[in-house]
């Protein structure tokens, strides 16, 4: 982890309210109700939640909601930060109000008509938002998930761009126009701080490439990330042909990082030639079985 100074700290945080209003209600992902929690969601490592690390970039972290097998997680992408606003609001506005670039993942939220962010010296995230937000009908395993998608991405958005010490708990606390005990999606009741929720986020994923992205052939570099890095991944690559079929091209294994403040990154390098792929990324069970895959189409020219 990269952190401030006690300078910047002072300074960033003197801005304490930063707000704007969403656009029109354009583009609204499925809201179908998914199942609860599974027993190996259940089981995923609770301690293993790192907040994202500051980044010279005009990216900003996003998480979604996806599948992995029948398991139901959270999910992060990057996206261009046109610098309007505070990064924490621009993130939530996306979040809320576009989809995600993998058709895998999607969104319960819709396009609020109003929405604030802020944050204090003691590193808490306060998020107000209007209660349109909310339009849609989740059972309490979706709506515990739509909360949680809303942490890890006010979070994640304030420790990219340097605005929180990320060497601390992050808190946010969640009001819906400009009150609290809320109760989100039917569900979930708002107003006290909260926390990441570690069970809730993809035991794997695929940070780059992103979805669709076209990159020159030769040597491509491809970075992830697994929430336990005592166990193996497994990786292929399949090839897709002019009728669309997929056939397996390569596969490996690798292993991810275990230094602090890195811990579960994972990166490989594999040679390849124009034409469009298709990426899965595992983890490897005890008995040599495949947990949670993740996956990420793309092309090379």
């Amino acid at each position: 982890m990269r952190r401030r100074s006690a300078m910047l700290v002072t300074a960033l945080t003197a801005a304490l309210f930063l707000s704007g209003c969403v656009a029109d209600r354009s583009e609204q992902a499925s809201t179908t109700p998914l199942p609860n929690p599974t027993a190996a969601l259940q089981a995923a490592p609770a301690t293993n939640a790192p907040l994202e690390t500051t980044q010279a970039s005009n990216k900003i972290p996003v998480y979604w909601i996806g599948r992995s097998d029948t398991d139901i997680f959270l999910y992060r992408e990057f996206r261009d930060n046109p610098g309007n606003e505070n990064p924490i609001t621009t993130a939530l506005r996306i979040m809320m109000s576009q989809k995600p670039l993998d058709h895998d993942f999607f969104t319960p939220w819709q396009n609020p008509s109003n929405l604030a962010t802020s944050i204090s010296g003691k590193n808490v995230v306060t998020v107000d938002i209007s209660r349109d937000a909310f339009n849609s009908n989740l059972d309490a395993g979706m709506a515990q998930r739509a909360v949680q998608q809303l942490v890890y991405t006010a979070t994640a958005a304030a420790a990219s761009s340097g605005l929180i010490d990320s060497g601390q708990l992050i808190k946010v606390t969640i009001l819906v126009d400009g009150h609290t005990d809320y109760m989100a999606f039917g569900q979930v009741k708002l107003g006290d701080p909260m926390v990441r929720d570690a069970t809730m986020v993809a035991p794997v994923w695929i940070i780059d490439p992103q979805e669709d992205l076209t990159l020159p052939a030769g040597p491509v570099k491809f970075n992830g990330r697994s929430t336990d890095p005592s166990k193996k991944l497994h990786w292929q690559i399949l090839r897709e042909n002019s009728s669309g079929e997929k056939t397996s091209y390569l596969s490996g294994q690798t292993t991810a990082l275990t230094v602090p403040g890195q811990g579960g990154a994972f990166t490989f390098t594999v040679g390849l030639g124009a034409g469009r792929y298709e990426l899965r990324v595992s983890i490897v069970g005890p008995n040599d079985n495949d947990l949670s895959t993740d996956t990420r189409s793309f092309n090379v020219r």
